[in-house]
């Protein structure tokens, strides 16, 4: 099929909108994504990279860990990171499984300062890799606070051993259009990976607890 327009994605989260039964909560709007002649079992065939989204609401922010110390921890505490850990803190993650695996469910992404970053594989690398948040590098001369801004402003997206992404992409609460263009945001990141005019085979999109409608 070919890549779905902006005015596709309005009329069709304007019908799954209107199919789904109004809840007691703001329910999120997913993107789910086909694809089709895509050798999964080749490695470099797989996807997990972060998305950044142009309309993020603030109930909705990913959770930023950081792992830095000195300088680079007050300009990463000073920039809104959620959580700043320090060396320290992260040797005692070493002796507490139970604590290393809480840090690592509440957290969307996780970012080090270059020296840690071996350390932090080592301490939490076999609770991250299996969720797939592997911690990524905060490089000291960066604008700190836009480069953690903009993992609070992204999602993840996996494709792993289907081929099939799912991705969220809004609330029910957002405008049509901003949640479009969210959309559009996702299918361009796997327009970066994947031949989209060939290998693209469905997208729908739903609410949490609505019916999948297809973008035709």
């Amino acid at each position: 099929m070919s890549v779905p327009s902006k005015e596709v994605f309005l009329k069709a989260i304007n019908e799954a909108k209107r199919r789904s039964k109004k809840r007691n909560f703001a329910q999120s709007v997913e993107l789910i994504v086909k694809l089709k002649d895509i050798d999964l079992k080749r490695p470099e065939n797989r996807l997990l990279t972060p998305i950044y989204m142009p309309h993020v609401p603030p109930e909705k922010k990913s959770k930023v860990c950081v792992f830095a110390t000195g300088d680079l921890a007050l300009k990463a505490k000073d920039a809104g990171a959620d959580l700043v850990l320090s060396r320290e803190d992260l040797n005692a993650l070493a002796g507490d499984k139970k604590a290393a695996k809480k840090l690592v469910s509440e957290y969307d992404f996780f970012l080090a300062q270059p020296d840690l970053m071996a350390h932090v594989g080592r301490i939490l690398g076999r609770y991250l890799g299996p969720r797939g948040k592997i911690p990524l590098v905060l490089p000291p001369s960066v604008d700190v606070k836009a480069f953690i801004n903009r993992f609070k402003n992204s999602k993840m997206l996996k494709i792993r051993n289907q081929p099939q992404a799912m991705c969220w992409i809004g609330l029910e609460s957002q405008p049509d259009e901003e949640i479009a263009e969210n959309a559009l945001r996702v299918l361009e990141t796997l327009g970066s990976k994947y031949n989209l005019a060939q290998n693209l085979d469905r997208v729908y999109v739903k609410l949490t607890m609505g019916p999948s409608v297809r973008v035709k």
